[in-house]
C-alpha cells in the first residue's frame, strides 16, 4: 500500500547510488573550482571545446524574453534538481550556467547534490554581456490565457503535466498529453503536431519543454503563461475530465 502508484525512479538515481558507494568530491571544493566567471568569448569557446550544455537557471519569463540559442531552461526557483536529473540524465555532462551573480554557489551546490559536479563556469555579466558582443539571442513566444481561444483556432493544445494531473482535469481542447518527462521520446510526434501551444500547471515545466524543443529545431509553437492554473482560475467552464 505504501508503494502503490509510485513512478519509476528518475534516470539519474543509479549514478547517485554509484557515487554514494564509491565516494565523491566535497561540495565546497566543487563550488571553488566551478565558480569561474567567464567572458562571452570564453563561455562560447568552452561550450564548443567540450560540447558543454548551456543551462539557464533564470526565471521562465526572463528566459522567454531572451536566451542563448540551444540553451536549456530549468529555473532555480522550482523543482530544479529533480528536473535536471530527469532530463539531463548523465551526471558527467559538462555544464555552463547562466545565473544571477548572487546565486552561483546555490546553483552549483544544488547540482552537486545530485551528482552533477562538472560545471565549467558561469556567464559573467549574464545575458546582457552576451548581447553586448553582438551575439545572437532567441526568445519563446508566450501567450496569456486571454489569447488562448484565438490561438486554438489554428493550433493544437499540448498538456505536458503528469498523466495523473491531466486526468484529474484539463482544458477541453487539450487532446494531447505528453508529460515533460517523456518529451525527449516524443520529438517526432511534436514535429507533426506543429503548430501548437504548450501548457503545464503554472508555466515552469512548459518553459523547460520550450527550451528543449527549440534546441532540437522545433520553433513553431507558443507557450501558455500561467498554464492550467490560469485557465482554471479564469475559465473554469473550459475544464473537463
Amino acid at each position: 500500500e505504501v508503494t502503490a502508484g509510485l513512478l519509476a525512479p528518475p534516470s539519474y538515481f543509479p549514478d547517485n547510488v554509484r557515487l554514494n558507494k564509491t565516494g565523491y568530491i566535497a561540495v565546497d571544493q566543487i563550488i571553488q573550482r566551478s565558480s569561474i566567471p567567464l567572458s562571452p568569448d570564453s563561455f562560447e569557446q568552452l561550450a564548443n571545446q567540450h560540447s558543454a550544455l548551456v543551462l539557464d537557471t533564470r526565471a521562465p519569463e526572463a528566459f522567454a524574453k531572451e536566451h542563448i540559442p540551444n540553451s536549456i531552461s530549468i529555473g532555480i526557483d522550482g523543482s530544479f534538481a529533480p528536473w535536471v536529473g530527469e532530463l539531463l540524465k548523465d551526471v558527467n555532462t559538462k555544464l555552463l550556467v547562466v545565473v544571477a551573480p548572487d546565486r552561483v554557489s546555490e546553483v552549483i551546490t544544488r547540482l552537486a547534490r545530485i551528482g552533477f559536479d562538472h560545471v565549467l563556469g558561469f556567464l559573467d555579466g549574464g545575458i546582457d554581456a552576451w548581447k553586448n558582443t553582438g551575439r545572437e539571442v532567441q526568445n519563446v513566444d508566450r501567450i496569456d490565457e486571454k489569447e488562448l481561444d484565438d490561438a486554438l483556432k489554428s493550433k493544437r493544445l499540448i498538456d505536458i503535466r503528469k498523466h495523473s494531473e491531466y486526468v484529474s482535469g484539463h482544458h477541453k481542447l487539450a487532446h494531447y498529453n505528453i508529460p515533460l518527462s517523456d518529451i525527449n521520446m516524443k520529438m517526432e510526434d511534436l514535429k507533426l503536431y506543429q503548430p501548437f501551444v504548450l501548457q503545464c500547471g503554472s508555466g515552469y515545466r512548459s518553459m523547460i519543454a520550450s527550451s528543449i524543443l527549440k534546441s532540437r529545431g522545433i520553433h513553431n509553437f507558443s507557450e501558455l503563461r500561467g498554464g492550467f492554473n490560469a485557465i482554471a482560475e479564469n475559465h473554469p467552464e473550459l475544464i473537463t475530465q
